[in-house]
């Protein structure tokens, strides 16, 4: 029978079926940060249990972590103490952590694909809601809360009810100044934010195969702001070439059984799903959000939506809501809206391609007078190849603010965030209310290059 790669991954990690209809499912890696781990370690320890299997986990620190000033101790009392308690997790349990003097500290989604330590036909879990990223390698991948963190701990598996498989397949060839996360942002402007519940989706088609590895990240980080729990991509020669020569990627004849294994993983040709969706990559163009979800999206040259002319009230009232909180105008342009604060980074969008791309437009150009620009790199690898590029140094001409690796103004659980009503151009993955660190905070989101843009001309622009 012709399976596809979730099948065959559910099936082999598979423990029993549970009462309830879910099942007792093996997790090959867990992955660990400062935020979702102190108090699952908590329980841990009130019940009296040891980590089952501590070579399965990784550590790191990202969400707290300040991207300014990295001595020890931190500005925030706060901050310093969840670093100080994952290090002590971590030594108690025998975890490898990728603390900041290891010099591979960065974003937990960034760090770990880095390290070779995901895999195709993986199971992956993280106390984050972003872990699809991992997906992109052929990995079952998915965010979990502070209660499914004590259980893996102690027992290396959890309790996860079957999903359908949605086949998205995009044709086609990108145009001209269109990226990653523009196929993200359109994908889930057309699906919906909740267009995903239920299903894990593969993502398939031309587009992603011409896509780099760094780029399919960039889709699969955002399934989950579709509703989907599960975004992955089938391995090829671009995952294997990706993972090969990586600390913890098979060596020898290890690495040539993984990789045979690694393609046996792959949804079989003709194999079935619950759904199908296509869209063509050459209608899609430079997109960005007007409202308060990813979904709430258009691309750079369209007019801004009307809310009354949606057919569902509870549409129509969340369009309202969203404009008055964006201070934006129906039947405006998106374009030419003026920007506060321009942010460069994330485990969407902090990967060295992503600084690539964005310096090649920010050579020559300066920053416009009072827009505030941050380019914060996932890890520590990435500064330091950036900065052998000669990366920092254009975006610091430029106007930009070269920063340390974290999680800096996605999440702003550190010093980086907005002020009153600011309005940020970000390469991050949510515009929801207030989460850039401003309860009045806006966010439009959009492609790195789309950023560099808006910070050079001040306002929304098309960066074609």
């Amino acid at each position: 029978m012709k399976k596809t790669l979730f099948e065959k991954v559910w099936e082999r990690h598979s423990v029993r079926e549970l009462p309830d209809g879910s099942t007792q499912l093996l997790v090959d890696t867990h992955l660990l940060h400062e935020v979702t781990s102190p108090q699952a370690f908590g329980m841990l320890r009130s019940l009296g249990l040891k980590v089952k299997y501590p070579e399965r986990t990784f550590a790191t620190v990202d969400h707290i972590i300040p991207t300014d000033d990295i001595s020890e101790p931190y500005a925030s009392p706060t901050a310093y103490e969840m670093l100080t308690e994952l290090r002590k997790n971590c030594k108690e349990n025998g975890i490898t952590f990728f603390d900041v003097p290891t010099g591979k500290q960065g974003v937990i989604h960034i760090v770990m694909p880095e390290e070779g330590i995901i895999q195709p036909g993986m199971t992956v879990a993280c106390g984050d809601s972003h872990t699809a990223t991992h997906g992109a390698f052929g990995a079952v991948a998915f965010g979990i809360g502070t209660s499914q963190v004590r259980n893996v701990l102690a027992t290396q598996t959890l309790s996860f009810k079957k999903l359908k498989v949605r086949r998205i397949n995009v044709v086609g060839k990108l145009g001209r100044g269109v990226y990653p996360k523009d196929v993200a942002l359109h994908i889930i402007r057309k699906l919906g934010v909740n267009g995903g519940i239920g299903y894990a989706y593969e993502f398939g088609g031309k587009v992603f195969e011409d896509m780099s590895m760094e780029g399919r990240m960039t889709v699969c980080n955002m399934a989950i702001e579709g509703g989907a729990r599960i975004g992955y991509i089938n391995p090829d020669e671009k995952t294997f070439e990706y993972l090969k020569g990586r600390p913890y990627a098979p060596k020898g004849e290890a690495w040539d059984r993984a990789v045979e294994y690694w393609k046996g993983v792959a949804s079989d040709e003709g194999c079935e799903y619950d759904d199908v969706v296509e869209f063509d990559g050459a209608e899609i163009r430079p997109t960005v959000t007007w409202g308060v979800n990813p979904s709430q999206a258009l691309f750079v040259d369209e007019i801004i939506p009307d809310p009354d002319a949606l057919s569902d009230e509870t549409a129509r009232k969340d369009a309202k809501d969203a404009l008055a909180y964006m201070k934006l105008k129906a039947g405006s342009k998106i374009e030419g809206t003026p920007i506060n604060v321009a942010f460069i980074g994330s485990c969407t969008n902090g990967r060295l391609s992503d600084f690539e791309a964005a310096a090649e437009y920010l050579k020559g150009k300066k920053v416009a007078g009072g827009v505030r620009a941050l380019a914060v790199p996932g890890s520590q690898i990435i500064d330091k190849l950036a900065r052998a590029k000669g990366l920092d140094k254009i975006f610091e001409e430029a106007g930009f603010e070269w920063r340390s690796a974290g999680c800096s103004m996605c999440l702003a659980m550190n010093a980086d965030k907005l002020r009153g009503d600011e309005l940020c151009a970000s390469s991050s993955n949510r515009n929801f209310k207030g989460r850039q660190g401003s309860p009045t905070g806006r966010t439009v989101l959009m492609s790195p290059v789309m950023v560099a843009a808006a910070a050079v001309s001040g306002a929304i622009t098309d960066c074609r």
